[in-house]
C-alpha cells in the first residue's frame, strides 16, 4: 500500500530546492514514489494511506560518529538507570564497567536505537568490529563510507551542522530510498538550533522505526 507522509513543512535537502509549505512524501514499498503538495499527492493518489507529522519533514539524517558512540560509549538499560543513570558512559565511567560480550552487544543495539530516535538512517563505516558490523546490518540502517566526523561524539547528526544539507544520508528524491524524519520545529532555522532531539519519527526504507508520540 501507498502511504503518503505529511507535514507542515517538507524539506528535501535538494541544492537550490524552496522548502514546501504542507509538503508531503508518497512511499511505495522502500522507495519515494512522489512529493510535494499534499493536496497534489492525495488528490493523484486517493487510496493512499495517510500519515500526518506536525512540523517539519525532511530526509534522513547520517551519524558519522557512529562508530566511537558504538565502540567507545556505553548506553546503559532502562534497569540500569537507578545504578548508573540515562545518559551514555565514556572515558573512566566506561573503563570502570565490567563488559561482557551480552552486555557490550546490547548497549550497541540501544546506541542504534537511540540514533534512530534522533532521525538517524545512516551511518558511516566500515564497522570493522563483528558486534558493530552485525548489529548495524540487522538494524537497515544505510552504510556510507567516509571517515569519521571530528569532535566530540554526540547522538545528535545535526550537532555542528550549519544546513541541514550537510547532515542528511541523501536528498529526498523520487525513486530514492525512503528514508526520512519529521522533527518538532517550525522550519530549517528551528530544526538546526534544537538539534535532532525534537525527532518524533524515523521511517527507514519505507518502515515506520521510530515514533515518539
Amino acid at each position: 500500500m501507498l502511504t503518503i507522509h505529511a507535514a507542515d513543512l517538507l524539506l528535501t535537502a535538494v541544492p537550490g530546492a524552496e522548502p514546501v509549505p504542507g509538503g508531503a512524501v508518497a512511499v511505495a514499498g522502500d522507495r519515494v514514489a512522489a512529493l510535494g503538495p499534499y493536496e497534489e499527492l492525495a488528490a493523484a493518489h486517493p487510496g493512499a494511506r495517510v500519515r500526518r507529522w506536525p512540523g517539519v519533514l525532511a530526509p534522513g539524517l547520517r551519524q558519522e560518529r557512529a562508530a566511537w558512540l558504538l565502540e567507545h560509549a556505553y548506553h546503559p538499560d532502562l534497569r540500569e538507570y537507578a545504578e548508573l543513570g540515562d545518559a551514555m558512559l565514556t572515558g573512566d565511567r566506561l573503563a570502570a564497567l565490567e563488559l561482557s560480550e551480552n552486555r557490550r552487544s546490547g548497549s550497541v543495539r540501544r546506541g542504534l536505537q537511540l540514533m534512530l530516535r534522533h532521525g538517524t538512517t545512516a551511518v558511516t563505516g566500515p564497522f570493522g568490529d563483528p558486534v558493530l558490523s552485525t548489529a548495524v546490518a540487522r538494524s537497515g540502517l544505510r552504510v556510507l563510507p567516509g571517515p569519521a566526523a571530528p569532535g566530540a561524539p554526540d547522538l545528535d547528526p545535526l550537532c555542528g551542522v550549519r544546513e541541514l544539507a550537510a547532515a542528511v544520508a541523501a536528498p529526498l528524491s523520487v525513486g530514492a530510498r525512503a528514508d526520512l524524519a519529521a522533527f518538532d520545529v517550525p522550519d530549517e532555522a528551528g530544526l538546526l538550533a534544537r538539534g535532532a532531539g525534537g525527532c518524533m519519527v524515523t521511517v527507514l526504507a519505507g518502515r515506520l522505526v521510530f515514533r515518539g508520540r
